[in-house]
């Protein structure tokens, strides 16, 4: 088995490669890119209709390019380095659509939809690609790595556990016995987005920057997370630029105030889960957010804050454990 694995995160609008060592896991170098599969998508479509390019050749192309850029940095030879590659890069408009994986999905990777592609003589590195999950009712590709991820990291001694990935579309992943039972997407961050952007609302705050989370920033945070207890979100949005009109919050605050109001509905949507333990799995970006939310909505005391460093790591981790498991697989059925 290769020393090294190419871990490959390719979303919508972002790329990222991190080459890691597969015993420890340490990352070894990382390339990052604005090249999200949408942008890749559109570009392929139209050097296929002048050029009739494959579509596989072409989303290879791309990977070669951050791949040289990884060897430059790390001064290794990344010839024959093998590839797990997740995300919406097995979606329809990525490198090929899988179908999705279907629930109850074990933490441990084997009910993944994967394709496996052989060494090209252009491209020397194998590639399995990875499929994402559906329920009845709802769908991710991406993820499911991450939970792959952290699940192998967690001991919940049989517990049932909800694990909340905050994010543009937030997802709450509800598990069981170390399976993926259920889950449900929040539109948390689109819809401050749009109502920060393009609705009423946006002559009425500021958006949020991390180093701003003051004490100010706080307790307006906190009164937006207290205000969607109060009634309907239809209703409490317009709160956001009566806010601004009675002078009760100044924009910054107001901003923080319309991010704590979304966050507070989404999170106050647990409360109704007494039985299960909840895991936050945020990002830089969210995490302080969330965290606040949680201990607002007094649910801290059945939560476990997973650090972000951690949770920035847990697609590489989904990685490798997918990469091993699969490693054993073919072993064994050679034998």
């Amino acid at each position: 088995m290769s020393k090294h694995l190419l871990s490959c995160d390719w979303g919508t609008s972002s790329f990222r490669l991190r080459l890691v060592n597969v015993k420890d896991h340490d990352v070894v170098g990382e390339v990052t890119s604005a090249n999200g599969i949408g942008a890749v998508y559109n570009a392929w479509r139209e050097a296929h209709s002048t050029g009739n390019v494959p579509r596989g050749e072409y989303f290879r192309s791309i990977i070669a390019t951050q791949i040289t850029a990884l060897n430059k940095q790390t001064g290794i030879n990344l010839s024959g380095v093998p590839i797990v590659l997740s995300g919406m890069a097995s979606s329809s408009i990525g490198m090929e659509e899988l179908a999705y994986a279907r629930l109850p999905f074990a933490l441990d990777g084997a009910h993944l939809g994967m394709r496996h592609y052989e060494e090209q003589p252009d491209f020397p590195h194998e590639i399995t690609l990875i499929s994402g999950v559906r329920s009845d009712h709802d769908v991710m590709r991406g993820e499911e790595t991450q939970l792959i991820g952290l699940g192998a990291a967690m001991d919940l001694s049989g517990r049932d556990a909800i694990f909340i990935f905050p994010g543009t579309h937030s997802k709450h992943m509800f598990v069981r016995d170390g399976r993926l039972i259920d889950f449900k997407t929040f539109m948390t961050g689109e819809i401050f987005h749009l109502m920060a952007n393009q609705s009423i609302l946006k002559d009425s705050i500021h958006h949020y920057h991390q180093p701003d989370f003051d004490e100010e920033a706080v307790a307006a945070f906190r009164a937006g997370i207290r205000e969607s207890g109060t009634g309907n979100i239809l209703n409490a949005l317009f709160t956001v630029r009566t806010n601004q009109l009675f002078d009760l919050l100044n924009k910054r605050e107001n901003g923080m105030f319309l991010s704590g109001l979304l966050i507070g509905y989404e999170i106050r949507d647990l409360t109704k889960e007494t039985s299960a333990h909840l895991v936050l799995c945020g990002g830089n970006n969210l995490y302080q957010l969330y965290k606040t939310a949680i201990e607002t909505l007094s649910l801290a005391g059945r939560a476990t804050i997973i650090p972000s460093e951690i949770v920035d790591r847990a697609a590489t981790t989904g990685h490798i454990r997918i990469f091993e498991n699969q490693h054993l697989t073919l072993n064994k059925t050679n034998l």
